[in-house]
């Protein structure tokens, strides 16, 4: 990785800032799509935080080599928060259950998770919610294109 793939930019500031707002539209999108007892907790601040990191260190490390790059680089960023979104909540709901001593060992615990990945992920199969991380993801990666070219 090149040095200047460490420095701060505004491009990566951009990325960071949209994927943020993604990652706070999505939670506000998957929220009716739970069950109406469900505890949401810190939901949308973690997505925020994760849709930051990954505009920084995902998105933003791709800006700077055309639109057609950024348009992948933003779908790229959007896989990650997506794959460490449901992670992260899956990880928390399994650390939950676990204090309530649902699970005998470690290795039935970690596989409750995986189930628990599986079932979030099947409950964000719903089109406007994938309409509007997919149209926000690409919407970040062309307008941090268009900031990196702009201001590098």
């Amino acid at each position: 990785m090149p040095v200047t793939d460490r420095m701060p930019t505004m491009g990566k500031l951009a990325a960071a800032i949209g994927l943020g707002i993604v990652g706070w539209v999505g939670s506000e999108l998957f929220r009716p799509l739970m069950p109406e007892d469900t505890n949401f907790g810190w939901f949308n601040y973690v997505n925020v935080v994760l849709g930051v990191v990954c505009g920084w260190r995902v998105t933003g490390t791709r800006l700077g080599r055309g639109y057609a790059e950024g348009f992948s680089a933003g779908l790229t960023g959007l896989g990650a928060l997506v794959f460490w979104a449901i992670f992260l909540q899956s990880l928390n709901e399994m650390l939950k259950r676990a204090l309530d001593n649902r699970y005998d060992g470690a290795v039935e615990g970690i596989t409750s998770m995986f189930e628990l990945a599986t079932e979030y992920a099947l409950t964000m199969l719903d089109g406007t919610l994938i309409g509007a991380l997919l149209a926000g993801a690409v919407l970040v990666g062309v307008i941090s294109e268009w900031v990196a070219r702009r201001w590098p």
